[in-house]
């Protein structure tokens, strides 16, 4: 319930409400409106009146004018000597085009009479010579004469006249057309003085067409250690194009991908064509690791986000964790255990909270936690991974019963059928916030071994990621959390089932776009975020698509994250702490308090409710480029009926005759097929039906399911 609940008014019965009788005497409660003093009449005047500038009406705008005119008279000095000599170089180039009588020359050339003119060409350049020649001494005899006359100050006022006559002539088009340089100096990052550039820029990126332009919507001005500006794109063109095409345009500005950020403006003020443009004046990836905020906390609360890390801009972004749950994926050495831990910290720190942490691993980074999870297994041998399905299945067991339980409470305590914090700090009620951590879970998820569950034959990998994609998918609504880190991020080790379920996705450097799209989404990388470019010296940088609001911004889709670094001691620390929590309330349970015997569980009910087709959902290796064609396709492999090949071999950026040969021999033949283009025109071209793809795959599955099993 609302906090602030209980200082509103109850209504009365609507029988006493009748029966009673009011006296009331009538006052006339009217403020008296202020009238208008002079100075703000005179004040409303101004900040209205369209004949006084817009810079004089704020303050804000009147530094950013006081800024401009002092760059300004800075340049100034600059500026005038480049265009005399801008001017002083046209002034030569024309002046030889006329006395070589270049005009005449060119008309003769183009009426093919160049050999008949040739006299009158001659005659007319040693008339042109002999103009020079007068103007030259007519120029001396009266600056002489002037010099006799008036003395030194008639040179200084015909210096000053002639320069100011070449800077004037050369501040034309291009600095005037003549010869250009074969090699220019290095680009540099120069929008932020000059909005030109940054026009020039999106030219260059293709983002805006050559006769187009933007439009300012707020101009450049430093945001904390960068440049920011928000400008409107022309009509007809969008904000995600730009962000699609982020790295063209970090090229054009000379600066790296990662210090630039392109956001669209959304909500009220924003639209499909506003974009919001940053960019770093240095790397705002490096320097010191960032220490995590909750070292020094003593309790947290589990239904606040959890701090995760900063972005560019070095604004804070927390995780939440509740109502959702988390996918880690990245390369080994590049910051998964440290970023898993971070939102485990958080769940620690609160007592009312339950962890099942499982570690593939079998190393040292999660034993601190052994002190306070309520299941805990470390290890990558089969009595571990045994052990793994046993504790899932009775979190599924319990999910089943939560549900049971929530629907016999009022709707007082349970208004919308979901866990409140009311409920999951009632020790009565038994529904604590339960968190399932497993670092390295393609460990097992990849276990072979052959069962049979209630008369169906799967693989315990395959049962796991069943029990998990239930716990993601309904887990949620009952307090249940799901948190998986694995060091493989591919289609084969995270079924598609699983990956659908999991809300907040967090890739940290990975192989490929393929697997930075397995963990971020489908496509991702086509909308602008790529784990793999990302640099292999940002330990803990990753991409952040989270299920729920950050600092960046309710809409942001996915934001560049440097996570929070706590080193062992600190971990340690956390762990000790969340223990004592525990002890003082009462709330220490399972293998923390020496009980790590599973509960009795119904094992039929547990199938019955995944509901799932171990036939359907039975491992196997896709061969290449059968398994691309999947990972690229996703959910698409369902919805969509045809897929042309030119769209396979560019997206898969492979080589087109080898491409189709390798999925001839896969059972999958190119046929033609319609498609509709962006103009809404249908074409015919050759493809691929996804119901043939689909029978490729069911084909690999059935093999595997009947497969005999090995031998000893």
């Amino acid at each position: 319930m609302n906090a602030h609940s209980e200082s509103l008014p109850v209504p009365r019965p609507s029988s006493e409400l009748e029966s009673a009788v009011f006296e009331a005497e009538l006052v006339d409660d009217t403020p008296d409106v202020p009238k208008l003093t002079g100075w703000r009449r005179f004040m409303n005047w101004w900040l209205r009146s369209p004949h006084v500038p817009a810079t004089l009406k704020s303050r804000q705008a009147a530094k950013h004018a006081a800024v401009d005119a002092l760059a300004f008279v800075l340049r100034s000095p600059w500026r005038f000597v480049g265009a005399v000599a801008r001017g002083t170089a046209a002034a030569i180039r024309c002046w030889r085009r006329w006395v070589r009588v270049h005009d005449y020359r060119d008309a003769a050339e183009q009426s093919e009479k160049l050999a008949d003119k040739f006299s009158e060409i001659r005659a007319l350049t040693l008339f042109r010579w002999k103009v020079t020649g007068a103007v030259a001494l007519s120029a001396a005899a009266v600056l002489t004469v002037a010099y006799v006359v008036y003395g030194g100050r008639t040179l200084w006022i015909a210096a000053g006249l002639g320069s100011a006559t070449l800077a004037v002539f050369g501040q034309r088009k291009d600095g005037a057309p003549g010869r250009k340089p074969v090699l220019a100096g290095p680009r540099t990052l120069t929008w932020t003085m000059d909005p030109q550039v940054l026009v020039d820029a999106f030219r260059d990126a293709k983002l805006i067409g050559k006769d187009e332009s933007l439009r300012l919507v707020e101009r450049a001005a430093h945001d904390g250690a960068g440049w920011a500006v928000t400008v409107d794109l022309p009509a007809t063109r969008k904000a995600a194009d730009v962000i699609k095409h982020r790295e063209a345009l970090a090229s054009a500005l000379a600066v790296d991908e990662l210090q630039l950020i392109v956001e669209r403006v959304r909500g009220r003020g924003g639209h499909a064509g506003r974009v919001f443009l940053w960019v770093a004046d240095e790397d705002p990836y490096s320097g010191r690791p960032l220490r995590f905020p909750l070292v020094d906390v003593e309790f947290w609360d589990a239904w606040r986000p959890i701090p995760f890390g900063r972005d560019a801009r070095n604004r804070r972004i927390d995780l939440p964790v509740v109502w959702t749950s988390l996918i880690v994926g990245a390369i080994p050495r590049q910051g998964k255990t440290c970023a898993t831990r971070l939102p485990a910290a958080g769940l620690i720190l609160d007592p009312y909270t339950q962890l099942y942490v499982f570690d593939g691993k079998g190393g040292k980074d999660w034993q601190a936690a052994e002190t306070v999870a309520h299941r805990y297994v470390c290890g990558d041998e089969q009595e571990h991974t045994e052990a793994v399905r046993d504790y899932l299945v009775e979190l599924v067991a319990e999910v089943q019963a939560r549900f049971s339980r929530m629907s016999t409470l009022d709707d007082e305590i349970c208004p919308e059928s979901k866990i409140t914090p009311d409920i999951s700090r009632d020790r009565d009620l038994g529904m604590p916030i339960t968190a399932v951590i497993i670092d390295e879970v393609q460990i097992y998820l990849e276990n072979p071994t052959r069962e049979e569950i209630e008369g169906k034959k799967t693989t315990l990998g395959t049962y796991i990621a069943d029990l998990l994609t239930y716990l993601a998918r309904k887990g949620p609504a009952v307090g249940i959390v799901v948190i998986l880190a694995t060091q493989r991020p591919d289609s084969n080790t995270i079924p598609s089932r699983l990956r659908a379920v999991l809300g907040s996705r967090f890739a940290l450097r990975v192989m490929d776009w393929r697997d930075s799209n397995i963990v971020l989404g489908e496509q991702m990388n086509t909308r602008g975020f790529d784990a793999s470019t990302l640099l292999p010296t940002h330990k803990g940088v990753g991409i952040l698509r989270p299920d729920g609001d950050t600092d960046a911004g309710a809409d942001m889709l996915a934001v560049t994250v440097r996570t929070f670094y706590m080193h062992n001691a600190e971990w340690r620390g956390i762990c000790e702490r969340g223990r004592m929590l525990r002890e003082a309330a009462g709330t220490l349970t399972g293998h923390a308090a020496g009980d790590d015997s599973p509960r009795a569980i119904d094992q039929a009910a547990v199938v019955k409710a995944l509901g799932t087709s171990t036939e359907d959902n039975a491992p196997c290796q896709l061969p290449e480029p059968l398994v691309s064609v999947v990972d690229y396709l996703g959910d698409g492999l369902d919805q969509r009926e045809f897929v042309p090949t030119a769209e396979l071999t560019e997206a898969l950026d492979v080589e087109p005759t080898m491409f189709g040969r390798q999925m001839g021999n896969l059972g999958c033949q190119p046929r033609r097929g319609r498609t509709t283009n962006e103009d809404g025109t249908v074409r015919q071209v050759r493809g691929y039906y996804t119901a043939d793809l689909r029978a490729a795959v069911g084909e690999c599955r059935q093999q595997v399911v009947d497969a005999p099993e090995d031998v000893e």
